[in-house]
């Protein structure tokens, strides 16, 4: 049996610091080594982006844990889920917009010598984990998923504790819920 090297794809750091505690601390004993990786074209706008990839950043830092940041390229992303715009949260352009990041995610694996994706993408309450986990079958090929079951507790503890920057939607220009 091969050792799992597990490539985490995060989409912020509330969302993933319980997953990623667990994977530090080894509680996930097929995982021999593991990588957080934060790709979100997603988020709009940039700023946005830029808050989310600094908190992700700082409680990796924190952790000793390896990361690593993928190209901002918003136009493309959105090329990905035209057309679906106006879709509701949940629907068609949420299981594009996954596929579309597990696509790159396998990429980064291939070109880095991973062998494994796991995703915190479905964490959020913004999300239905079940379409995230269907959008990973359609993207990963020849890289194994892993459809984790995260524990929320421990997620819940990691956040009340820390001061990490929240934000009120899943980072969407499409879903982007008034306060």
């Amino acid at each position: 049996m091969n050792a799992t090297k597990l490539v985490l794809l995060s989409c912020c750091a509330p969302c993933s610091a319980g997953a990623i505690k667990q994977l530090a601390d080894g509680a996930v004993p097929c995982v021999s080594e593991f990588i957080v990786l934060f790709y979100n074209p997603n988020i709009f706008p940039e700023s946005e982006y830029t808050k989310r990839m600094h908190e992700q950043i700082k409680y990796c830092e924190k952790l000793g844990v390896k990361y690593a940041v993928l190209e901002y390229d918003h136009d493309a992303w959105r090329e990905c889920v035209r057309g679906f715009e106006t879709a509701p949260e949940r629907g068609a352009r949420c299981a594009l917009c996954f596929e579309y990041r597990f696509r790159r995610a396998v990429r980064f694996a291939r070109e880095n010598g991973y062998n494994a994706i796991a995703s915190v993408l479905g964490v959020s309450r913004h999300k239905d984990q079940s379409q995230v986990d269907y959008a990973a079958t359609l993207a990963c090929d020849d890289i194994e998923y892993l459809p984790i079951k995260w524990d929320e507790n421990l997620r819940i503890q990691i956040n009340r504790a820390s001061d990490f920057y929240r934000q009120n939607y899943c980072g969407c220009e499409f879903s982007i819920r008034k306060v």
